[in-house]
């Protein structure tokens, strides 16, 4: 007997010849390959929805079909979402060559895009959208009821072709907060009681990862105080100490209270006229203010010294806190009190305005007032002041670089049009900055990309081979090629 060649072995599409292609058709060939890929998610996308269907009866009706261990019609979905057999779906997942669970998670995401979310599952099956981007928002969505489920579906499908799939999982959090804040705080709450702190096992360097579920609000206020010990602690290292290495000399601080609060006091009272910023206080003054504290005699593991108390006396505790800034976006009917309490903190995502109270409990709290990003401001030199910077980031807060998704307070701020040290005065400014991640800056300064700003937050790029793209609040378009370089060369 002659032997037999595998099944799906003679299946696979031949090779083609990928030699013969040049940059552009590389590129193009890149293009359709995408589209071919989300074209089999979907078809099987497609074929799941049609297993259900087929098996969308109630199974009681015949003959011994009242057995409890029997067939049974179950709702994997959400509100709204027809029944399936359960039995039928374990021979679903056999030939998918996957465990029943996942086709079960599979049957239930289907289920909730037809029949729940609509406009998100059209702009799948038309290839707009990634198809697992489309599952996650069918998961995110599914304790929701059919009504709300259906408007999160309308905010999500006016973007989501054009934004990066992080940022629309974003919005969808946003969304899913707004439409329902009780059940959102409901929600929180029961989380609140997964919280823990936990121990990874000790390796053979002495080393053992700490292991912690707390609220945001501690974990900032946690990391800032890291990076103040952190940044004490520079000093004592030798030069060229990573930053991550004195963040985790810094941590073990915190599991030493007297020797820290030493070691804040210090640096607070080294440094305590540069560090009387914007900062309130409820404490008594000493009557002697400019006495000396004497310097500690005992043990530093012990409890507060009698150095710490008098210095205590003569210090604003404040000043041993870390130093943060904390950008919200929020609209205006928000603090009127005529919408739902939805705050977007950046870092962080969209939270309740029961959430923002609890991040900021333990914080002394300094408003700024809003800048009017309307303006335009620019000035003569290279380097660009404070003030332009914050207006760049609060008009266009994440990567300027089409499909980029990265935000970030620590991105490059790049000149659009390259800094011209002989021409026209105002090149740096709000016309003509934009943030861009370091590969990206790298790859715009040396690898052929040309960009042009068309107005606050809007961004026209061209790439090395010719593809076109406007980057803005919504997303990232392609555009054709003549429309492209119209936009580019225009005056």
């Amino acid at each position: 007997m002659g032997k037999r060649k595998h099944r799906d072995r003679d299946e696979q599409p031949q090779p083609r010849a990928l030699d013969d292609l040049d940059a552009a058709q590389t590129l193009a060939a890149v293009e359709a390959g995408v589209l071919h890929r989300r074209a089999a998610e979907v078809e099987d996308l497609e074929l799941v929805g049609r297993w259900a269907d087929l098996h969308g009866a109630d199974p009681h009706g015949g003959p011994g079909t009242d057995s409890p261990f029997g067939d049974r019609l179950i709702h994997l979905g959400g509100e709204g979402t027809p029944g399936v057999q359960e039995l039928c779906l374990n021979e679903l997942a056999v030939a998918q060559r996957v465990s029943v669970l996942r086709t079960r998670s599979m049957t239930a995401e289907v289920l909730d895009l037809r029949h729940r979310l609509p406009r998100t599952w059209a702009l799948t099956q038309q290839l707009q959208v990634e198809p697992w981007l489309a599952r996650k928002v069918s998961s995110a969505t599914r304790h929701l009821d059919q009504d709300t489920a259906s408007w999160v579906d309308a905010c999500v499908a006016r973007v989501a072709a054009d934004l990066p799939p992080g940022r629309v999982l974003a919005l969808v959090e946003a969304k899913i907060v707004e439409a329902d804040p009780e059940g959102h705080a409901t929600r929180a709450a029961k989380e609140r009681e997964r919280r823990y702190v936990a121990l990874g096992r000790t390796d053979e360097a002495g080393l053992r990862h700490v292991i912690a579920r707390i609220s945001a609000g501690d974990a900032v206020w946690i990391d800032a105080m890291v990076d103040r010990v952190a940044d004490i602690l520079v000093a004592r290292f030798p030069e060229g100490t990573s930053r991550d290495e004195l963040r985790a000399e810094a941590f073990g601080w915190l599991a030493r209270p007297a020797e820290l609060l030493e070691l804040l006091l210090t640096a607070a009272q080294e440094t305590e006229a540069d560090a009387e910023t914007e900062v309130v206080t409820d404490t008594d003054p000493d009557p002697d203010p400019e006495r000396e504290p004497e310097e500690p005699a005992g043990s530093r593991a012990t409890d507060l010294s009698a150095w710490a108390i008098e210095a205590l006396r003569s210090l604003d505790p404040a000043k041993l806190r870390p130093q943060a800034v904390l950008y919200l976006h929020l609209h205006q009917t928000v603090l009127a009190g005529q919408s739902p309490g939805v705050v977007r903190v950046e870092d962080l995502g969209p939270i309740g305005l029961d959430q923002l109270t609890d991040l900021l409990r333990h914080a002394y709290v300094t408003c700024r007032p809003v800048i009017d990003l309307a303006d335009q401001v620019a000035v003569d030199s290279y380097e660009c002041p404070e003030s332009i910077r914050e207006r760049i980031r609060l008009t266009n807060p994440t990567d300027y670089f089409p499909y980029a998704a990265t935000a970030s307070r620590r991105l490059d701020l790049d000149h659009v049009v390259p800094f011209d040290r002989h021409g026209p005065p105002g090149q740096t400014g709000t016309h003509n900055l934009g943030p861009l991640g370091r590969r990206h800056h790298r790859s715009k300064t040396f690898a052929g990309y040309q960009a042009r700003q068309l107005g606050p937050g809007r961004y026209l790029w061209r790439t090395p081979h010719g593809r076109y793209f406007i980057v803005d609040g919504t997303g990232t378009h392609p555009i054709d090629p003549g429309s492209g370089e119209e936009l580019l060369q225009a005056s």
